[in-house]
């Protein structure tokens, strides 16, 4: 059963403020959601995605493939809702219109000015850039469309990747918030999409596909 759940933490709570400041906090703690000991991909295993919602009171969407076990979160971390998205998974159909949100990192592998050759393949290591503006929205609707969805609106916002001194060895990502209207073309695509992500820093609050009824 893949749930949903909407975290509205509580903004005086020094757990909930080391995590809204620094991502890998918050991978940590989301990720006591979700069973021990479940493999080497641990959150692609538990289907962990999440994004954090803007607006006067901050929440985070959280995405796993079970129910996640709430009260491993911390206490008074804040409150929190789970849905099961099962209905909406059925109910998508080619050519239903859907509105969307995702916050994503769009980037390109391009091989150019980079000498490092991969070491079975021998081929050259594309150097991943960061996409921005109109470059970042010919991204999603690539992806989109690969994903099983015809863009019919997009519109794109810059969204921050708060990090802290602490976390100064992780990749930095340029992340972007796209919201429209699309149109399903391939329901075993878009669900696929829906339940595993798309593009890169999942483990950043990327990826997450939102959807729901026009």
């Amino acid at each position: 059963m893949t749930s949903l759940t909407r975290i509205v933490p509580d903004p005086h709570h020094t757990a909930v403020r080391a995590d809204l400041a620094d991502v890998d906090s918050l991978h940590k703690t989301l990720m006591r959601l979700v069973p021990d000991h479940i493999g080497p991909t641990p959150r692609a295993t538990a289907g962990l995605l999440f994004r954090t919602e803007p607006g006067p009171d901050t929440a985070l969407l959280v995405q796993t493939a079970h129910t996640p076990d709430l009260a491993a979160l911390p206490t008074h971390y804040g409150t929190a809702r789970t849905i099961d998205l099962t209905p909406l998974l059925n109910a998508l159909t080619p050519g239903r219109t859907m509105r969307y949100r995702i916050t994503a990192a769009p980037t390109v592998a391009r091989s150019a000015g980079n000498p490092t050759r991969h070491p079975v393949t021998g081929k050259r290591r594309g150097k991943i850039t960061h996409l921005t503006g109109d470059d970042a929205i010919a991204w999603w609707q690539r992806r989109a469309t690969a994903a099983g969805l015809e863009p019919v609106t997009v519109s794109s916002l810059p969204r921050p990747f708060p990090r802290t001194h602490l976390a100064r060895s992780a990749p930095y990502f340029t992340l972007t918030q796209f919201d429209g209207l699309a149109r399903i073309t391939d329901t075993t695509h878009l669900t696929h999409a829906l339940k595993n992500g798309i593009g890169r820093a999942k483990s950043y609050g990327a990826g997450l596909l939102s959807l729901a009824p026009a």
